[in-house]
């Protein structure tokens, strides 16, 4: 039988497939040993099937691109000749099977969007979902697998009573990739652009559920990134008219207890950048949202004073952080010296980023004292924290 026949079988044969990969030649001897149960060997050392995840041979690739190629183009160039609906279900099948084989080909995911788009079914849209998360189970960094789902959601917004399970949905296939590919910011800005689709309570649940994987992947930037994203989702719906005095309060928690987690990573893991860089943003959201009191009330008043007290909590706890953080053992581990530059720089970012109010709480900071820490961690960089801070 034909590869492509026998590829294409397999895959129409198992609607419950739900993970495609290759497999070199050597291991289908093992496979095949290990096989117990309903596990379907076809062409020798070509397809192996088992608990709906088909294995192809590396070395049928080639020959499978190529016929699935031809096939594609041929039922592709008929079906603009002629117009045929019945050779829509050509286009499709053939498209799939190149899809697989090949993640970025654009002329046969614009030819899905094209087929799909005329017939304006829901069942062919999450058609689509499932077979972009089948050719992301081979290829979980493929561009035009990810655009493609974001154009699904687009299509169906609005015509969808189940969106918001939908988003959740993909919320979770994003971190079960992230989980085996690692630093994957295709998933992740996937994940990031989701947000603006969520409902309040969504983003608030998505900021929770997250912070376990944050929390056991502390390097890697790109779900701090997604909590930021969360964060400033928060604050923007605070800001809307509709929003509750209560929400406001929660959103100021929120922040709070941001801030306290990233403080007990940073304290449990020395040396990670990412959790600085976070830490740097979550200051920066204090400052814009709970800060701009001090312009804009009387001097005098009791809101003003209580956000002076509160910034002069603040600063004083990023003090007291910045003293645990600063001592270096005299061992051979680096990471406390990248913990205590980190941590000397952050304060070095909070003088310039709190200029205008940082006078009236400077004898908080001796600044000798941090030109020195710096200038001890990091010798090779001291012009510039003489240029800096001097």
């Amino acid at each position: 039988m034909d590869l492509l026949l026998q590829f294409q079988h397999i895959l129409e044969s198992d609607p419950l497939i739900d993970e495609v990969g290759f497999v070199h030649p050597t291991q289908f001897a093992t496979l095949t040993e290990d096989s117990t149960g309903d596990a379907a060997i076809s062409g020798g050392t070509t397809f192996w099937c088992r608990d709906h995840k088909p294995g192809v041979s590396t070395q049928a690739v080639l020959p499978l691109y190529n016929a699935a190629k031809r096939a594609f183009i041929a039922a592709m160039e008929e079906y603009k000749r002629l117009g045929d609906d019945g050779l829509e279900s050509e286009v499709m099948k053939h498209s799939k099977a190149l899809l697989l084989l090949s993640s970025d080909f654009g002329t046969a995911w614009n030819s899905r969007k094209l087929v799909v788009s005329k017939k304006q079914q829901l069942s062919m849209y999450m058609g689509e979902l499932l077979l972009s998360a089948l050719v992301l189970s081979c290829s979980p960094k493929s561009d035009q697998a990810w655009s493609h789902r974001r154009w699904v959601i687009k299509s169906i917004t609005g015509k969808c009573s189940a969106l918001q399970e939908i988003l959740g949905k993909e919320s979770e296939l994003v971190e079960k990739i992230a989980e085996r590919s690692k630093m994957n910011y295709r998933a992740w800005n996937h994940r990031c652009w989701l947000v603006s689709y969520m409902t309040r309570e969504q983003v608030l649940h998505e900021l929770k559920k997250s912070r376990n994987w944050a929390g056991l992947h502390v390097a890697d930037n790109c779900c701090f990134h997604y909590r930021r994203r969360l964060i400033l989702r928060i604050l923007k719906d605070s800001k809307l008219e509709n929003a509750s005095p209560g929400y406001s309060v929660e959103v100021s928690e929120v922040w709070k207890e941001e801030l306290d987690w990233n403080e007990m990573l940073i304290k449990c893991y020395i040396g990670r950048e990412a959790l600085w860089l976070h830490r740097r943003f979550l200051s920066l959201c204090w400052m814009k949202q709970f800060a701009t009191n001090l312009h804009d009330v009387s001097s005098h008043s009791e809101l003003k004073i209580s956000t002076i007290n509160s910034f002069n909590s603040f600063i004083n706890n990023e003090l007291h952080l910045l003293n645990s953080c600063s001592t270096v053992p005299d061992n051979d581990f680096e990471d406390f010296q990248v913990q205590a530059t980190y941590s000397a720089t952050y304060i070095l970012w909070l003088t310039k980023q709190f200029s205008e109010v940082w006078f009236e709480f400077q004898e908080k900071l001796t600044r000798g004292n941090l030109k020195t820490m710096l200038s001890k961690v990091c010798p090779e960089r001291s012009f510039l924290w003489d240029s800096l801070i001097d």
